[in-house]
């Protein structure tokens, strides 16, 4: 499916820097306090929101690419799957 976001900007609520890659094929998305994740059905990972609260995912980027199957997350990180 396609995420629409709204709310705050700091808090998540802009996803506008990756709507493209929001915009068809995500089967979940997971919360921080202030950033989400969305899996898609290919199997890669999406993030946006506050980086101090997970959104900032560059660092792992390549294992998050593809061959993904779960996220999770708590008040300020994500674990992949």
């Amino acid at each position: 499916g396609e995420v629409v976001t709204w709310g705050a900007a700091g808090g998540g609520g802009d996803s506008s820097g990756v709507a493209d890659l929001l915009a068809s094929g995500v089967v979940s998305v997971k919360g921080t306090a202030y950033a989400f994740a969305a899996l898609t059905d290919a199997g890669a990972v999406v993030t946006w929101g506050s980086a101090d609260h997970g959104s900032d995912s560059t660092s792992v980027a390549d294992r998050l690419a593809a061959g993904v199957t779960s996220i999770t997350g708590n008040v300020k990180a994500f674990a992949a799957l």
